[in-house]
């Protein structure tokens, strides 16, 4: 499968959504990252049409094998109609999640709430630092190399104990007695 291009004129959440603004109504769907970190997808469960929605609220679920995740609503409204097409087909979400691939449009209330969510830019480099380690996972990793590093070095050295096998154990005592 070849990546799709992620639209410029999308926004992007934290989630994995993204959202495409024609007036007051944002059409959402999920990204093509979250579609491959699901894999094989299984079920999906959308709202309902006239449902109220609150911004950062689950508007649904959708399951994998692997887990089950919330599908995340970016700005509060009503839903004003539903993908039942990928309901049925979750090989859309694979083939094109950004065009047929949509999963609900929602009136919203106030576009303002949509203001603080990535351009594609900046969503290519939050997904970038999550393939970092954090700080913390940093640090256990140096001092585990500095850690193989004395050991390596002791045993250079012939210090005891330093990963001796039992011959070097047995030698040093025969040279103590």
């Amino acid at each position: 499968m070849v990546k799709p291009k992620r639209p410029l004129e999308l926004k992007y959440t934290e989630s994995h959504e993204w959202v495409r603004l024609q007036d007051k109504t944002a059409t959402v769907g999920i990204t093509d990252f979250a579609v491959s970190q699901l894999s094989d997808l299984v079920h999906l469960e959308l709202p309902e049409e006239g449902e109220e929605l609150e911004q950062d609220s689950p508007f649904g679920e959708i399951e994998s094998v692997k887990t089950v995740a919330d599908l995340i609503s970016p700005a509060g409204g009503k839903i004003a109609a539903v993908n039942e097409a990928v309901a049925k087909n979750l090989d859309i979400l694979h083939e094109d999640p950004y065009e047929e691939g949509w999963l609900v449009k929602i009136k919203i209330n106030d576009p303002k709430e949509l203001e603080d969510l990535m351009t594609a830019k900046e969503y290519e480099t939050f997904l970038l630092g999550l393939n970092e380690p954090a700080d913390d996972d940093k640090d256990a990793a140096e001092e585990e190399e500095d850690e193989e590093e004395e050991d390596v070095d002791a045993k250079d050295k012939g210090v005891a104990g330093a990963d001796n096998t039992e011959e070097d154990e047995e030698e040093e005592e025969e040279e103590e007695s």
